[in-house]
């Protein structure tokens, strides 16, 4: 794996079941940047996130992170490595309060406050509803809150899927400043993004999947700037918004 890959999969498949989900994945993940996978629905994308964080295992095929075998590894041991996961469903305890559910994630239980402030500099509302159950809030409080755990504790790998989902442009244009700060504390984010203008800005690399496997890989600003491209990889148009 080179230097500058943090994360590997190789060949990797992973059933479900008596579906074949991923179907031989190659994606290279360079350290210190974002790296979008996009694709259509059902093309595999979400469970890349889930089989790298061990959640389903893969039935053959190798995932390194960091120098590390990691493919049969559990989740516990997964997240201890240094990785962090986003769902697309959020996983926020209804009956915890927000500070409950950031605790949850916080090292010994304990936050580090200069973190936490940081962390309010880009989601301030978490402050207003910081004592408030988590299954009471709307559904972009709980992607605020969901990510906001993730980041709790520095990370060397987040795995986030579909974080723009359901929030307001305002939110979605502090949750990219929360990014570009991420990636210069040398924070590697791997993103699943449906929102093409979100990422076209934010992205360094991008892979495209179809049908369980990767069709395409290298510098998201190649894709940015040939709309042809789009229209073959992603069925955009000019002027298309995403």
């Amino acid at each position: 794996m080179p230097d500058d890959t943090l994360l590997q999969l190789a060949g990797v498949h992973t059933h479900i079941g008596e579906y074949h989900i991923l179907q031989g994945v190659d994606l290279q993940v360079p350290r210190s940047g974002l790296t979008v996978l996009l694709g259509r629905n059902g093309a595999g994308k979400s469970t890349t996130l889930r089989t790298i964080m061990g959640l389903w295992h893969a039935s053959a095929g190798r995932i390194t992170f960091d120098g590390q075998d990691i493919t049969a590894l559990q989740t516990p041991d997964i997240s201890r490595a240094g990785i962090a996961f986003v769902p697309e469903d959020m996983g926020i305890f209804s009956n915890l309060t927000v500070q409950e559910n950031l605790r949850l994630a916080a090292i010994r239980g304990s936050f580090d406050e200069a973190r936490l402030e940081w962390i309010f500099s880009f989601f301030p509302a978490l402050k207003r509803f910081w004592l408030r159950p988590g299954g009471t809030l709307s559904g972009g409080q709980k992607q605020m809150v969901a990510i906001a755990r993730a980041i709790i504790e520095p990370r060397k790998l987040l795995l986030i899927d579909e974080p723009t989902k359901g929030l307001a442009p305002s939110i979605v244009d502090n949750l990219a400043r929360a990014f570009e700060e991420l990636k210069a504390r040398d924070t590697t984010i791997l993103l699943v993004e449906q929102n093409f203008n979100f990422v076209r800005e934010l992205g360094d690399h991008v892979a495209v999947m179809d049908d369980g496997r990767i069709v395409h890989h290298g510098r998201m600003t190649e894709l940015s700037d040939d709309e042809t491209l789009q229209a073959r990889l992603l069925g955009l148009h000019a002027g298309a918004v995403h």
